[in-house]
């Protein structure tokens, strides 16, 4: 009689977030996460020392009650203390749920309620626009004013919460709590999209989707991102957890650096050229003052090797100048917040790279063309298609929402149209709808049309977007006055202030005595931009 023989196990190693910091403090603890401060003041600290203060942290945020599955709200430049605000949270089970502070305070609110928020972080010169959300937000029971180099904290002066300073919070409740121990599968992260919609949809990310992405973000055709470099990260980590940067950074051991809300020309270069920066990370805009002021000054960034874009895309002659100004290979990139957000990327072995062209996707990330009705392309090379994606780090359904976000075989839709060429490189043609993207940043046609249409004297109206050299895309109202009825630029855009953020605003007005309409009688938007939608 024979024994069956036993297949053998492997260990039940759980895919969660702490084991980033905790590897690197092993094994890299003394490579540095650098802050930059005003006037070129700096803070720093070891993975090591990093790790230490979130530990503590973890405990003082159980002192303010959080507990595993509750959401803290950070709203915050990315910074030491915002990372360690992230590890701290996501190492006892708190999901972080990253704010954009460049939004209106309504559209925080409405944020801010879905997660049920009690606790927020902020970075302190955000302190006026928390005292702003807490008479909107009723959940808010404790603002946390983090630290930022050479910048005093001040607590808000409002009735209704309890106010902390970051150091006072840690030196009072600052105790250290055991990680881990939890589900790879649990929530850790909470980003909304910023209105892509009406509605802005937030998306979940898990431990197991975040490491996941980790993993596809430092294979080498993706950043690449290793031990011996130093990153400057100028993507917000409240833009899709910061391009994910923050953890891969600690998972291979490399050095970081946060410009914080510095993010000018000058103290870029000056973080770059102290820190001897070798790849650096945003949105094209960041860049682009970045040569400009290296053009003023005559200034050279001798260390810096990569620059990967991301958010938006831009002319080959821009995309041009800024390998040539800055002597550094230029990756291109595309993603979304559903995606976590990596998506495709351009490898920096590429011999020719194409502003056009957004690269492949790394292994773990799948694409899939299909027509308006959602079935695949017989052919998924060379013609232009909706463009789908699925993956371990994609998200399957939205926050707080019973439907899924995919289709029944897994598939999400980006809404972005695109084309895959031979070589399996996708270049964005367009999107299905109709938010203006500027400078990264999402803007939603539909709010400034409801605000406008809704004025006396305005029969229709309609925002488009305008090629822009610098920012991409800007918007653009075009009315069509009512009969008789005559209307102000000033009283146009006086309506929109408040109720939308400062650079939502449109940059131009365009009035036409009959706003054409397509076939079905809706407002013809395509021909407004072939007509309206060129630069100036």
């Amino acid at each position: 009689m024979t024994t069956a023989l036993h297949a053998g196990t492997m260990q039940p190693y759980a895919l969660t977030l702490d084991q980033f910091i905790d590897h690197a403090a092993k094994w890299h603890g003394a490579a540095e996460v650098v802050t930059g401060g005003i006037g070129g003041v700096t803070a720093r600290v070891g993975y090591a020392g990093l790790r230490d203060r979130a530990k503590r942290l973890s405990g003082a945020f159980r002192a303010l009650g959080l507990a595993a599955g509750d959401n803290l709200g950070v709203m915050a430049w990315n910074s030491q203390a915002h990372m360690e605000c992230w590890y701290g949270a996501v190492g006892i089970g708190i999901v972080c749920h990253t704010l954009n502070p460049r939004l209106a305070p309504a559209h925080l609110a409405t944020m801010i309620a879905r997660a049920g928020n009690r606790v927020l972080a902020v970075s302190p010169d955000l302190v006026a626009l928390a005292e702003q959300l807490v008479p909107l937000c009723p959940s808010l029971a404790h603002i946390i004013v983090l630290d930022e180099p050479g910048v005093a904290s001040v607590l808000p002066a409002c009735g209704g919460v309890t106010g902390w300073r970051y150091e006072e919070l840690l030196d009072r409740h600052g105790a250290e709590l055991p990680w881990g121990g939890f589900d790879e599968n649990a929530p850790a992260g909470l980003c909304f999209t910023s209105g892509t919609t009406g509605m802005p949809k937030g998306v979940s990310y898990t431990h197991r989707s975040n490491y996941l992405h980790t993993l596809h973000q430092l294979q080498t055709d993706a950043s690449g991102l290793s031990g011996r470099d130093t990153l400057l990260v100028a993507v917000p980590m409240f833009h899709a957890n910061g391009w994910g940067f923050p953890f891969s950074g600690p998972a291979c051991g490399a050095k970081l650096v946060f410009p914080s809300r510095y993010q000018d020309g000058a103290s870029l270069a000056r973080l770059i050229n102290d820190e001897r920066v070798t790849m650096a990370v945003g949105v094209p805009t960041v860049w682009l003052g970045l040569v400009d002021h290296l053009d003023a000054t005559g200034g050279e960034v001798p260390s810096l090797e990569r620059v990967m874009l991301g958010g938006s895309a831009v002319p080959q002659a821009l995309m041009d100048r800024f390998e040539q100004r800055l002597g550094a290979i230029v990756q291109t990139s595309w993603g979304m917040t559903e995606l976590s957000p990596l998506g495709t990327t351009t490898p920096a072995n590429v011999p020719v790279r194409s502003a056009t062209k957004s690269g492949r996707p790394p292994l773990g990330v799948d694409l899939l063309l299909t027509d308006a009705e959602g079935v695949a392309l017989p052919e998924q090379r060379g013609p232009e298609g909706r463009l789908k994606v699925r993956g371990a780090s994609v998200v399957e359904r939205y926050f707080g929402e019973d439907a899924p976000a995919v289709d029944a075989a897994g598939w999400f839709d980006t809404g972005d149209l695109a084309v895959i060429d031979r070589d399996g490189n996708v270049s964005i043609t367009g999107r299905a709808k109709d938010l203006i993207k500027s400078g990264g940043e999402w803007i939603n046609p539909g709010e400034i049309e409801a605000i406008i249409g809704a004025l006396p004297g305005i029969a229709q109206v309609a925002v488009i977007g305008r090629a822009h050299p610098k920012w991409g895309e800007r918007p653009i109202l075009v009315i069509e006055p009512g009969k008789g009825a005559a209307i102000a630029d000033e009283a146009l855009l006086e309506a929109l202030r408040g109720q939308v953020a400062s650079w939502w605003l449109p940059d131009a007005i365009v009035r036409l005595a009959a706003m054409p309409l397509a076939l079905t009688g809706k407002i013809d938007k395509a021909r407004l931009r072939a007509e309206h939608g060129a630069a100036a």
